[in-house]
């Protein structure tokens, strides 16, 4: 290992099946609210599953701790449509904790199942 590099901090994944949470939302009209950030909450459902899945791997690889707020990360893409997460609030202070300089995402969406995967680094 490359002593003068990043090192990894944490590493979550978690897959959503699509059709499962879109049936949640419905179900729970207050969840998407609750889930997601206003520029968030008006994309397709499997974009939302994805950025669901997105937080749930992030909340991951922080450890989940107890206190994280579901608006406090936000999946935001370049001009590129290049995912990133912005984090602010519980999640920030979290990261802050863990020394975090570096966050990557990768998500995805196809047959019916959104995933996504957060590594955390430090330098």
């Amino acid at each position: 290992m490359r002593e003068d590099g990043p090192v990894i901090v944490g590493l979550g994944i978690d897959v959503v099946d699509v059709a499962r949470f879109e049936e949640t939302l419905e179900r729970t009209p207050g969840l998407r609210a609750r889930l997601f950030t206003t520029s968030e909450q008006d994309r397709p459902i499997a974009s939302l599953a994805a950025r669901f899945a997105a937080k749930e791997a992030l909340a991951k690889a922080l450890g989940a701790p107890v206190g994280l707020h579901w608006q406090d990360a936000e999946v935001v893409t370049d001009q590129d449509g290049r995912p990133w997460l912005e984090v602010r609030g519980t999640v920030a202070r979290q990261t802050d904790r863990l020394g975090v300089t570096g966050m990557h995402l990768s998500i995805s969406h196809d047959a019916g199942i959104a995933s996504a995967v957060v590594v955390l680094e430090k330098d």
